[in-house]
């Protein structure tokens, strides 16, 4: 049993990263979306509104079908195979990161505008009074959106890092990936699936703990 842990801890640290890396992507692409959906322009809220409308495929499909039609679906344009950009969409772990920060970014961009069309009008109408902008009354009051959002932002955190068990069905060799090579040649599915699920379980705990952690440091002002 020690040995299978081993083996299937080598995935751990591509596991984490693409949770990672897939987060910043995610997060930068969420907040930019939220500001321009804040703006009182109705074009940038239509560009933005018709680019949700392109993620509900994202909202509204199995992580697993966008995996799979990320990585296998490029190769069957030709131009798209001739050019520079082959070179990312042929690498499974740049395809598992895409599918990852496009689908969280979808969810946490309406989780974020949800949490600043939630602030009290009063402090809208102070930041008006005060003569501020659209642009610098929103650098004042997302701040505050994203620290009452971060309860629910935390959950998006652990349903990321629980989605990267599904990069396995493109080739990459996370926890879920060495888990399904070692029962390829043990065939002791209970043993193996269960170490992988163990790993997980302990991995998500430890995040739950933290996050909770920064939650009540974040959130302290509010108990003032």
């Amino acid at each position: 049993m020690w040995d299978y842990f081993l083996v299937i801890a080598q995935g751990i640290p591509t596991s984490l990263s693409l949770m990672a890396v897939s987060l910043i992507i995610a997060f930068v692409l969420a907040i930019i979306f939220t500001f321009l959906l804040s703006m009182e322009s109705k074009i940038l809220k239509g560009l933005v509104n018709g680019y949700l409308m392109l993620f509900m495929l994202f909202t509204g499909t199995p992580l697993l079908v966008q995996f799979f039609l990320i990585y296998s679906g490029p190769g069957q344009f030709e131009w798209l195979t001739q050019s520079p950009l082959w070179a990312l969409f042929s690498d499974a772990w740049f395809c598992a990161v895409l599918a990852l920060a496009l689908n969280s970014a979808a969810y946490s961009t309406q989780l974020f505008h949800g949490a600043v069309k939630a602030i009290p009008k009063g402090q809208w109408e102070t930041c008006a009074a005060l003569g501020l902008s659209r642009l610098d009354t929103l650098k004042i009051l997302i701040p505050y959106a994203l620290k009452r959002a971060l309860p629910s932002y935390s959950n998006e955190i652990i349903l990321v890092f629980k989605g990267t068990s599904l990069a396995s069905t493109i080739t990459i060799l996370d926890i879920m990936g060495y888990a399904k090579q070692l029962y390829g040649t043990e065939y002791d599915a209970i043993t193996i699936y269960g170490i992988a699920g163990a790993i997980y379980l302990v991995i998500t705990g430890i995040m739950t703990v933290l996050l909770r952690k920064l939650e009540h440091k974040v959130l302290a002002f509010e108990r003032v």
